[in-house]
């Protein structure tokens, strides 16, 4: 089964591709727009810019791959808000070609999406709840899903949460490091207690990329870690399991912030469904700290 992955060097890309090289079964062909950060065990690397054509064609016509998992994207909400034409060529415009060389190819395509392509208003959602994104980052990944709906290829859209993990070189923070490196630093942190998710392990969201991938999974499945939790929770539940100083935490609320882009207050997912179809079980919250942990000691 060849599977061709995109955004090799994001957190998730990173975690798929590792994940794909322990399944010998699997003829892996990892994209990103530079060289890998990860050494590859098998499988080949191709330099593929998913905004660029070109790049495209060349790499469908050269290694026609039967899978294709859409890990890439401008996931930076706010940098999305501020720069609405850079995050549409990211978010959008490439997954039209993308879909486009998948119907050429008769390739499945598995795609990320968000929960921030809903409201806010109310979580856990299932894979029923009807969009109405808040920003335009929300506004952008729920175009993709459409341009991939209203195409003829078979696709699996896996809807996710709130990803934290680590990159063996630390190039990506999330909200777990961005806790932990500011409270070892003896640093007073706020903390919105008033929006709720529940936060994916990214691992256990490669592993949802690949369970549809070798199911040819088709329709939208919700891909997320099991614990409805607010940020002031995880941070609160990190600094515990890393024996740091709680009383550093501060809860506040969403209008304390100046962002540049409005976050739905309440998403989070009942992940029913993936369990049953696909036999995703994800890390509870703790459990995902505690593999943090063990790569943080590596």
């Amino acid at each position: 089964m060849k599977i061709l992955v995109t955004g090799g060097n994001g957190l998730l890309g990173q975690k798929l591709i590792q994940l794909l090289n322990t399944d010998p079964e699997v003829e892996l062909v990892a994209t990103a727009r530079s060289p890998l950060s990860l050494p590859l065990k098998k499988g080949v690397y191709q330099k593929m810019d998913i905004e660029n054509k070109e790049d495209i064609v060349t790499t469908f016509f050269e290694h026609k791959p039967e899978i294709v998992i859409n890990t890439a994207a401008m996931t930076q909400v706010d940098d999305c808000e501020t720069q609405k034409e850079k995050c549409w060529k990211a978010n959008v415009t490439s997954v039209e070609l993308l879909t486009e060389a998948c119907q050429w190819y008769n390739t499945h395509l598995v795609h990320v999406s968000t929960d921030f392509i809903f409201d806010g208003t109310h979580g856990p959602l299932d894979e029923n709840e009807k969009p109405a994104p808040v920003n335009y980052y929300g506004e952008s990944k729920l175009a993709a899903e459409e341009v991939i709906k209203s195409s003829s290829i078979d696709w699996s859209i896996l809807r996710t949460v709130l990803v934290y993990g680590i990159t063996p070189d630390m190039s990506r923070s999330n909200i777990v490091l961005w806790v932990k490196n500011s409270l070892e630093q003896g640093k007073k942190i706020n903390v919105v207690n008033d929006q709720w998710r529940t936060p994916t392990l990214a691992e256990d969201l490669a592993m949802g990329c690949y369970l549809a991938a070798k199911q040819k999974a088709k329709g939208v499945y919700n891909i997320s870690g099991k614990d409805f939790m607010s940020p002031y929770d995880i941070a609160i539940q990190t600094a515990k399991f890393f024996k740091l100083d709680t009383s550093l935490i501060q809860a506040t609320n969403s209008t304390q912030f100046k962002q540049a882009a409005r976050r739905p207050l309440t998403t989070g997912f009942i992940i029913d469904k993936a369990r049953k179809d696909l036999g995703y079980e994800p890390h509870s919250f703790e459990e995902g700290l505690a593999v943090l942990q063990r790569q943080l000691q590596h």
